[in-house]
């Protein structure tokens, strides 16, 4: 069988409540959810307790009982996924960000795959601040974002992810980030 049709058949029976098909799903976009994780590691101060690895781990955890959530098909899913990796990873840098303020413990990396810099929780936060902000503004440009640059989809993917046309996922992209500058000032790095 087609693995993307086989895909589409195991998301529509975890959402009719059987409980294996997620576990069989998930070999099958395996290697998808770790591009997506490595992608929020890259961006994010995960670093200090979270590889790829454990994000998809982590988001896994949280997807097991979305029995209410109808799947669209394969992109849809890995974009609830990674917007489940994003509030992880924000989650991190919350706690990461209270620690630094207070803590004096030492950090110890214990894989290649972590980011090094701990500066980068506080951008982060600004980035996902400014990220809520421009949801309340435009909720599908907040989509955008969150599939081009916390997903590493392309802009293909991004559009089949929304169920948007490829041109409109280029327009929003172009006006999400000159949001986002505007919003976080003219170093922001998008």
């Amino acid at each position: 069988m087609d693995p993307r049709g086989e895909v589409t058949q195991l998301l529509v029976a975890c959402h009719e409540g059987d409980s294996s098909a997620l576990d069989r799903l998930v070999p099958l976009v395996y290697a998808d959810l770790r591009r997506i994780a490595r992608s929020h590691v890259r961006r994010g101060p995960s670093a200090h307790t979270l590889n790829a690895t454990s994000l998809v781990h982590e988001a896994y955890m949280r997807l097991v009982d979305q029995t209410q959530v109808v799947w669209e098909g394969r992109q849809h899913f890995l974009s609830v996924c990674a917007r489940a990796m994003r509030q992880i990873v924000i989650s991190n840098a919350r706690k990461h960000s209270a620690k630094k303020r207070g803590g004096g413990e030492r950090l110890v990396t214990w894989d290649d795959e972590k980011v090094s810099d701990p500066s980068r929780s506080d951008s982060l936060l600004e980035l996902n601040e400014a990220l809520e902000r421009l949801a309340k503004w435009d909720e599908r440009l907040a989509r955008v974002v969150e599939c081009r640059y916390f997903a590493g989809y392309t802009e293909a993917e991004t559009a089949e992810a929304l169920g948007s046309s490829l041109r409109t996922v280029q327009r929003d992209w172009m006006r999400a980030r000159a949001w986002l500058r505007e919003d976080l000032g003219a170093g922001a790095g998008l």
